[in-house]
């Protein structure tokens, strides 16, 4: 019988589906990617970018020019623009205001032909510190209220340009999407004085059924109440709320256990398009009329990255009614992925 299950996260019904369960060879699907003559990303076609906000240069160098490992560089076509103030205004019941914000990107390698699950750990703790470089600069502007960092991995994940790479966005308004789980799990700790996402991890982790690997920093696991087939969540083990306060050491090890989920993904899945999601706690600044607005956030938030591999697509019942479909139990999406036999990492 299918079952209807509640995410208290990010508070809403799932209903998982599986009379007919569905098997990772049910959802192997030709990878697709878009076509690109010369790609912008590759070394020497630097001057076909905007120039670079952020890079990570072993050998040193001059910006803009070859020799480069990641590079960050505003979007050539943003959605927001960082020049500008917001402009609040009413429009009759309706509110606008400028599109101000950060739109960027982040080349993962000057490599055309390579992709995260076959990057080294330390490629991989490269770009993890490139994200957090950038964090820890776009939070000092006051107009921020929210930044995401996410990765469209393949054409049906809504990748356009092939070459590997990441995205950031700084909003100046907090999405509803955030703003459920950010007051669930402030509402949590002010009834039980303990972090949500916490508690969630630890019951994960001592349940056992959805759990993919647990090196004791970090927890990897299928979600209870799992929106897609083999949606994947990494958490780490101890109370932590914002990722731009992590190490090199904490990232080396994020780096390790994310090669890990994603050579599993790709091995078992046969090469998916993916979407992945970073969630940290959001820029703190003070607002007019809202003394100590978010100020419990290094208590009660708790950062977490989510790997979601497009294998349905939403249709009118998910539209119409916000539930979403699983086709395959969580509990059985981790067993495939815990069990997978994986070569040695290159």
């Amino acid at each position: 019988m299918s079952q209807l299950r509640w995410d208290p996260l990010k508070m809403i019904w799932v209903v998982i589906a599986d009379q007919n369960s569905r098997r990772p060879s049910d959802f192997i699907l030709e990878r697709q990617e878009p076509l690109t003559s010369a790609c912008p990303f590759c070394y020497g076609q630097e001057e076909k970018t905007p120039g670079e906000v952020f890079a990570i240069r072993p050998e040193g160098g001059r910006p803009n020019r070859p020799g480069w490992q990641v590079r960050v560089i505003p979007n050539k076509y943003p959605l927001l623009r960082i020049e500008g103030q917001l402009e609040k205004r009413g429009e009759g019941v309706y509110d606008i205001m400028n599109g101000i914000g950060a739109h960027e990107v982040i080349i993962e390698t000057p490599d055309h032909l390579r992709s995260m699950p076959s990057f080294s750990v330390e490629e991989l703790a490269q770009v993890l510190r490139a994200y957090r470089a950038r964090l820890i600069d776009l939070r000092q502007d006051a107009r921020f209220r929210h930044i995401i960092i996410f990765k469209n991995e393949g054409l049906a994940a809504g990748a356009t340009i092939p070459h590997a790479h990441s995205q950031l966005l700084a909003l100046p308004v907090l999405p509803a999407h955030f703003q459920v789980p950010l007051s669930a799990s402030k509402d949590y700790f002010q009834r039980k004085e303990r972090c949500l996402m916490c508690d969630i991890v630890a019951q994960e982790a001592a349940d056992g059924r959805r759990v993919i690997r647990d090196d004791g920093e970090y927890l990897v696991f299928t979600p209870f109440a799992s929106r897609f087939p083999f949606e994947v969540m990494i958490a780490p083990r101890r109370h932590h709320h914002d990722f731009a306060l992590l190490n090199d050491q904490d990232l080396l090890r994020l780096a390790e256990v994310l090669k890990d989920i994603l050579r599993r993904q790709r091995s078992v899945l046969r090469d998916p398009a993916y979407n992945f999601i970073l969630h940290t706690a959001p820029p703190v600044h003070s607002r007019p009329g809202k003394p100590g607005q978010w100020a419990s956030l290094p208590y009660d938030y708790h950062w977490r990255i989510e790997l979601v591999p497009r294998l349905a697509k939403p249709g009118g019942y998910e539209w119409g009614t916000g539930f979403h479909i699983n086709p395959t139990a969580p509990e059985e999406a981790a067993h495939f992925l815990r069990e997978i036999d994986l070569p040695a990492a290159g």
